[in-house]
């Protein structure tokens, strides 16, 4: 049975807390549909609906990172948000490594 989006956007936030438990800075807010976590009082990554992250990157590393399996963010379906935002889609998640990662690109990214 597939899981409810919001769900699967549930289950990830409590899998980025997990990860950032030890981590001094860190703060929980509603805001892009999805649950994000502003970390030294800057966005890095932000738990969105039906599972995927979206995530802050350094501009520069942009095109390495969509190679990487990341896609480029959008707003509201339709308008990207530029290159310092990408989507990690879900299947890049599937491991504790795998979110690790990315959540790290997010809280190392410089400001876009």
């Amino acid at each position: 049975m597939a899981k409810r989006i919001d769900e699967a956007r549930d289950e990830l936030a409590q899998r980025i807390r997990d990860q950032l438990a030890s981590r001094a800075g860190v703060r929980e807010m509603n805001m892009f549909g999805g649950v994000s976590f502003m970390v030294d009082d800057r966005l890095a990554v932000a738990a969105g609906t039906g599972g995927d992250l979206l995530v802050r990157v350094d501009p520069s590393e942009y095109d390495q990172l969509l190679t990487e399996g990341a896609t480029p963010a959008l707003m509201n379906t339709e308008r990207p948000m530029g290159r310092g935002w990408m989507t990690a889609p879900s299947a890049l998640l599937d491991d504790e490594a795998g979110l690790a990662y990315w959540v790290n690109v997010g809280i190392n990214s410089r400001k876009a």
